[in-house]
């Protein structure tokens, strides 16, 4: 699974017209870590519809500032620049299912 670590990849993320999620998380977060086989599936299951990505929130403070991050983990749906769905805190595969197939 895919991390961003700078603010130009975001930006090219955004310009390139694919549908993608943003996992923000930290190393030292527990329900991050315990989310985190959830999202790493399901970004191999959509691989070809939809670009899921990892976000640090110690690493990337200005990304995670940008999307009002309070809490971890927290989850956007995006489509180009615009969120269309979120979802902070733990959750199910079910759940995170439905989400992505709402966005694709």
């Amino acid at each position: 699974m895919k991390s961003i670590t700078s603010n130009k990849q975001f930006n090219d993320l955004v310009k390139g017209g694919k549908p993608f999620v943003l996992d923000f998380y930290a190393d030292w977060c527990g329900p991050c870590q315990s989310l985190l086989p959830i999202v790493e599936k399901m970004a191999d299951e959509y691989k070809k519809d939809v670009d899921i990505l990892k976000v640090n929130v110690d690493n990337q403070r200005d990304l995670a500032q940008k999307f009002q991050v309070r809490s971890i983990p927290a989850l956007f749906f995006m489509e180009g620049n615009k969120v269309k769905d979120s979802h902070k805190g733990m959750t199910t595969e079910g759940t995170l299912r439905k989400k992505i197939k709402a966005l694709i």
